[in-house]
């Protein structure tokens, strides 16, 4: 058995202009770094398209269809004011949200042990409605409704250690009693959300927030006490993780101060959940994380966690 690395050359062609944090260097440095030979042994494929159908999960309506309709013909032109599309977007859009379902059913069929997903743009600020902070489509959840639409994995979950929080995500999984959502976060901070109070309607969100230059320490003691506690309680059939890097202490948009370790240690503790409570299906999607050597050094730590236990 394998980790699967899904990724496409469609993401470097979603164009943020110049000084943009999200830029397609973030998917050359990943790139770059998953070629390391003490990677070797994963398996490489090509993320296909994603249908509108598998979007609209999570995406009820004719989201998928609006979204594709604003992208320019040429130049760029912005969502929102962090939001920016250009004539690559609507491919990469597709491809990323068809990572996450094809890494779904390589690990459902047994085909992988666990995924990554190497993807932009980005996904866990999209909510039900709205694209923003970066993204598009939520991939996590997109892959996380596929394992249960596809595969009868009715019990979805979707741990976030992004800097950031994922409202996109707590916002489609608030009302469902079996999908849970669990989020590490920087708060007060982007984009509001994610204070403790924030339950979910049937007790199914856990909120963990971290105060401005909080380490590793504080990271695990919520992981420990609270996230990982929940999510064996909830009983899984299926893990997704939102891997957004940004809290790691060199990234320029957050405050955190953790390190490739940290994340390490949580890929870890989520296998060993994912273990004892579902076969050990987890498949992870990259969300956040914009200094490209901190970034680099957390993806290798994070894969390299997925291909040693699965």
């Amino acid at each position: 058995m394998t980790t699967l690395v899904l990724s496409h050359e469609s993401y470097l062609t979603h164009d943020t202009g110049s000084h943009h944090p999200e830029c397609p260097d973030r998917l050359r440095s990943v790139l770059k770094a998953l070629d390391q030979s003490a990677l070797s042994g994963l398996v490489r494929e090509d993320a296909p398209r994603a249908t509108i159908a598998e979007i609209s999960r999570a995406h009820p309506g004719a989201y998928a269809d609006q979204i594709l309709a604003v992208i320019p013909q040429a130049g760029l032109a912005r969502l929102d004011a962090d939001t920016v599309i250009s004539p690559g977007s609507g491919e990469a859009m597709l491809r990323a949200a068809g990572a996450a379902v094809r890494a779904v059913d390589a690990v459902a069929k047994g085909e992988a042990s666990n995924a990554f997903c190497a993807v932009r743009p980005p996904g866990h600020h999209a909510e039900s409605n709205r694209a923003m902070g970066f993204c598009l489509v939520n991939n996590a959840a997109v892959g996380a409704l596929h394992a249960r639409a596809a595969h009868g994995h009715q019990r979805v979950a979707v741990i976030d250690f992004d800097v950031h929080h994922g409202n996109g995500t707590q916002e489609m999984f608030w009302k469902d009693p079996e999908a849970f959502y669990a989020s590490t976060h920087q708060f007060p901070f982007y984009p509001g959300t994610g204070s403790r109070r924030e339950r979910g309607a049937h007790g199914n969100v856990v909120n963990v927030p971290l105060g401005e230059g909080d380490r590793g320490d504080v990271f695990r003691g919520g992981f420990t006490d609270e996230i990982l506690p929940a999510l064996t309680a909830f009983k899984p059939d299926f893990i997704l993780i939102s891997a957004g890097f940004d809290a790691h202490k060199d990234d320029p948009l957050g405050q955190l101060r953790l390190t490739e370790n940290d994340f390490a240690w949580a890929t870890a503790s989520l296998m060993d959940v994912a273990r004892n409570v579902c076969g050990g299906r987890v498949v992870s999607v990259l969300e956040g994380g914009y200094n490209l050597d901190a970034l680099a050094d957390c993806v290798t730590a994070h894969v390299e966690t997925l291909k040693s236990r699965p």
